[in-house]
């Protein structure tokens, strides 16, 4: 649960900034004023352009995190008087000078000469998550690791073409998390590039395995020793990596695929399907040591691999057409997690803010704090503060945006 005990009357902003304190924020003031000058001694003065202040940067923030509860094609439509427009938050800043902090915006104005890495623009941002994601909650013993779920409009996904919906998808990048399966709550974030090498020289688009294996230890590098049990997809599953977390005290349960995983170590007999197929809620077990290659029949044959539950301990997965159906423990309980963060992504994924930046680094900024904002309001619902006011997803959201803002009849 949360580490921070939190007074009745704390406000959607005081969890805010658990993750996001007042100091990083006046970092992005200090850089995009320090990336105006820059830019306007190179290309030549911008009358319409004053420094940013701290209230104004909060400001800022505010409106680009309103379009995560009302989602529009822009941000700019706050000031459009159209459908999308919000008059109640449009007149604490004018459109034009919306627009020119837009233009500057920077977390990290200028490359230093030991930068290697195409994150370094945000990459002190990333840092500041990592450490107040980890301090400011303590996870259950069962987390997960995955890709989440980043939803777009949906009423965009209705009315798109194929072209543009194709097109929409190809991001520069990935976005892994470790989750708790108990929660929701996000505990680490790792963004990988697609294009070029990644920091300890891999190429990310030839060395699939490698690279998730990298994904899967930098997410759990602080997990040593504490006994925790991590779910894993397909990608990141496999012996090598299985193993070397056990000797880290860190115990696996993954779902295994001959074609998307590393099966590398792993009796092939046991991944390749019989002639006669197998009764449902059959199943097979090869073990090594603590690991167990388990192979259960469902409407087709899945591969499971761990080292956390004993495969001879048997459990039950309930279909509502089909009753009970018999498996071993470990498959239970993949289903059972897996099934929670498939909730989180159904109610959270909504939520993430819509504004469609250009700028690869911009994209992986606004995610992240999509996720600090969701991650504010799941420790809020487990605070003292939700008993006394119970605010939904968007009420908090909202509120969120007026106290960024600095609207008064949100402030008393």
């Amino acid at each position: 649960g949360p580490v921070h005990q939190m007074p009745l009357n704390a406000s959607a902003i005081d969890f805010f900034q658990l993750f996001v304190p007042d100091n990083v924020i006046r970092n992005m003031v200090v850089q995009t004023n320090m990336y105006a000058k820059k830019y306007q001694e190179r290309f030549g003065c911008d009358e319409g352009w004053s420094d940013v202040s701290l209230p104004e940067m909060k400001t800022f923030l505010g409106y680009v995190i309103s379009t995560s509860v009302h989602h529009c094609e822009s941000v700019l439509s706050i000031w459009s008087g159209g459908f999308y427009s919000n008059q109640s938050i449009a007149l604490m800043m004018t459109q034009a000078r919306f627009e020119k902090i837009l233009k500057y915006f920077h977390i990290v104005a200028f490359r230093s000469s030991h930068t290697t890495h195409g994150l370094y623009k945000i990459q002190p941002f990333l840092d500041c998550l990592q450490m107040t994601f980890d301090t400011a909650f303590k996870p259950s013993q069962t987390q997960v690791l995955h890709e989440p779920l980043i939803d777009e409009d949906p009423l965009f996904i209705a009315t798109c073409t194929d072209r543009e919906l194709r097109k929409r998808k190809k991001r520069k990048f990935s976005l892994w998390v470790r989750q708790c399966a108990a929660t929701g709550y996000i505990c680490q974030v790792y963004v990988n590039l697609k294009e070029g090498t990644a920091s300890d020289g891999l190429d990310t688009l030839k060395n699939r395995p490698q690279l998730h294996s990298l994904v899967a230890k930098s997410l759990c590098q602080n997990l040593t020793g504490k006994n925790y049990i991590i779910y894993t997809g397909p990608s990141i599953t496999s012996l090598n990596l299985f193993e070397e977390f056990e000797k880290k005290g860190i115990y696996c349960c993954g779902l295994l695929s001959s074609r998307k995983s590393d099966c590398t170590g792993l009796p092939q007999s046991m991944l390749v399907n019989p002639e006669i197929p197998p009764v449902r809620g059959q199943y097979r077990v090869r073990m090594k040591g603590n690991m167990s290659l388990i192979s259960w029949s469902n409407k087709g044959l899945f591969y499971f691999l761990t080292n956390a539950y004993s495969p001879f301990k048997e459990g039950v997965i309930i279909r509502r057409k089909s009753g009970e159906i018999r498996c071993p423990l470990a498959v239970e309980a993949f289903a059972a997690h897996l099934g929670y963060i498939c909730k989180y992504d159904d109610k959270y994924s909504k939520y993430f803010i819509s504004h469609k930046a250009n700028k690869t680094w911009q994209q992986v900024f606004w995610f992240v704090l999509s996720i600090a904002v969701n991650n504010s309001y799941i420790l809020y619902k487990m605070s003292e503060a939700y008993l006394v006011r119970r605010y939904t997803r968007v009420q908090f959201g909202e509120r969120l945006v007026k106290e960024l803002l600095g609207i008064e009849e949100y402030l008393s």
